[in-house]
């Protein structure tokens, strides 16, 4: 029986064909087909089509919830830039009056690649996180040719006797954060004339002779569409918004987080990647986990993105639970280091709930993000109005911070560095950046855990192929973004998300257009 049906199609070229078969939709055959229209998505789909393939991009979100994760993110990107040099060829705005008050450390290839493996534990696979360093620069500079516009990242300086004094390694960020970011590229994916389908379920790939040679999905009607292909581009996120997967992976104290991003994330990729015989890899039981606005909403606004909920100034004060308890040393690093897994052990609090709090002289100090009017702030002249504010037993509070400042040890403190000065005597120390805190009016802010996306994946390459369990590549299949398995482990260095998506985004263009001509030339 045959079924009259249509799907929209203004964005496809005229020379589209739609041929019913069944109850399904057959379109033209693209050389190479990307899922996702996040920065990883986009990134591949550029990358294909200047190495001279036709490219198809199918989004399972409608059109104004496109752009995945990353249109939520703050913009900044991690890069191996070596030194002043390297951030002017890349913010080519900067005048040298401009860089003469910049006091920036270098940051080269191999720091890159240290930071990978301090934060995972030495875990991240070792040629995956080189070749994320090793590319990164180059990666930065194409970005910039798409259409990208950089600026210095006002969140990682502090003003020091008329200098701006950079710390963490992240410089830079998008100009209009991730909503600038996505931006570009879109203007650019438009620019090459690359087809976008959005409400675009994926939901199969097919193979023939042991090579990919469609893909099926579900349109907005739940009408079954096929594509011939000679490549797929899996750039489709994660299963972080799947409540289910979380519980499975992560435990159940998750089925609760907050989901920072898209609610489109919930593992389709890593399902039907599987399904075709690709190997999962890396570690599904972490995840990115950052500290979030306890009344942030339950899923990303798109309304309101550009991560406008985190709360990333913890170092600059305390964190506590429900019971006036710190939990985690503040202190341990800069907070890119740390922002990624502090979240988890904010889950773990009672009432999944904690608080960050700050005294007068640090407050000034504070991202803008606790300055927004959705942000949620408690304001007290005294410790006990804010205990009592809290819902926390004002006589146990004050006793805790009187413990605190008793252990605070003298020196010079510093933000824009590792300053040692800490604590002693006290269980969790902070090791660096402790003050006394005794200047009122006193703040606190009410976190939960916000998760951004998971660590498990798929197997993969440098070339982004994606692998089997013998780790033989599967011919005309390619991964990119949060689908790379095996790079991030417990944590991960702030920036290095972006910067993997663009990374491993513009090398599965190449891979993926390569394939396409050598498979051309082989039939």
């Amino acid at each position: 029986m045959y079924f009259t049906s249509y799907i929209s199609l203004s964005n496809l070229k005229r020379n589209t064909l739609k041929l019913l078969f069944y109850g399904g939709i057959f379109l033209k055959k693209y050389d190479v087909i990307v899922v996702g229209t996040g920065n990883a998505a986009l990134s591949s789909a550029i990358s294909a089509k200047e190495n001279g393939s036709e490219v198809l991009v199918l989004e399972k979100a409608p059109k104004e919830k496109r752009g995945g994760n990353s249109i939520f993110t703050d913009g900044a990107i991690r890069f191996a830039y070596n030194d002043l040099q390297g951030i002017k060829e890349v913010v080519t705005a900067l005048s040298e009056s401009d860089l003469s008050e910049i006091q920036m450390p270098d940051y080269n290839t191999e720091d890159f690649y240290e930071d990978i493996l301090k934060v995972t534990n030495g875990e991240s696979n070792p040629e995956l996180a080189q070749f994320l360093s090793n590319e990164s620069f180059e990666t930065i500079l194409w970005m910039k040719k798409q259409g990208v516009e950089f600026q210095i990242n006002e969140n990682q300086y502090f003003e020091i006797n008329g200098n701006k004094n950079f710390w963490g390694g992240l410089p830079i960020k998008t100009v209009d954060k991730g909503i600038g970011l996505m931006k570009s590229l879109f203007n650019r994916a438009q620019e090459l004339g690359i087809d976008i389908i959005y409400s675009a379920e994926v939901n199969k790939i097919e193979m023939n002779h042991n090579k990919v040679s469609a893909v099926t999905y579900l349109d907005n009607n739940k009408q079954r569409v096929t594509v011939d292909t000679e490549a797929i581009i899996l750039a489709c996120g994660s299963f972080e918004a799947s409540k289910d997967k979380r519980v499975k992976n992560l435990g159940e104290e998750w089925e609760k987080a907050i989901v920072r991003g898209t609610e489109y994330n919930t593992g389709d990729g890593i399902e039907i990647a599987t399904e075709i015989g690709a190997n999962k890899t890396g570690q599904y039981d972490g995840c990115h986990a950052h500290t979030t606005d306890y009344n942030a909403p339950k899923v990303g606004d798109f309304s309101k993105p550009g991560d406008i909920y985190k709360k990333s100034s913890y170092p600059l004060g305390l964190i506590i639970n429900k019971n006036g308890e710190r939990f985690v040393d503040e202190g341990a690093d800069f907070r890119n280091y740390t922002y990624a897994k502090y979240g988890k052990e904010t889950l773990k609090q009672p009432g999944q709930k904690a608080f960050q709090i700050f005294d007068s002289q640090v407050s000034p100090m504070l991202r803008k993000e606790y300055h927004l009017k959705e942000a949620t702030k408690i304001v007290a002249d005294t410790l006990e109005e804010l205990a009592e504010k809290m819902d926390i037993n004002p006589n146990d509070f004050v006793e805790m911070i009187n413990e605190y400042n008793a252990s605070v040890q003298d020196g010079d403190y510093n933000p824009s560095v590792k300053d040692g000065k800490s604590t002693k005597g006290i269980t969790p120390e902070k090791t660096n950046w402790a003050l006394k805190f005794d200047q009122a009016p006193y703040y606190a802010f009410p976190i939960t855990c916000g998760i951004t996306f998971a660590f498990g994946g798929i197997s993969t390459n440098t070339k982004a192929e994606a692998l089997d369990e013998q780790n033989n590549a599967i011919a005309g299949l390619f991964v990119a973004g949060e689908m790379v398995g095996g790079l991030f482990y417990h944590n991960y260095p702030g920036g290095s998300g972006l910067m993997s998506g663009s990374v491993f985004g513009k090398r599965a263009g190449k891979s993926a257009a390569e394939y396409v001509q050598m498979n051309k030339v082989d039939n």
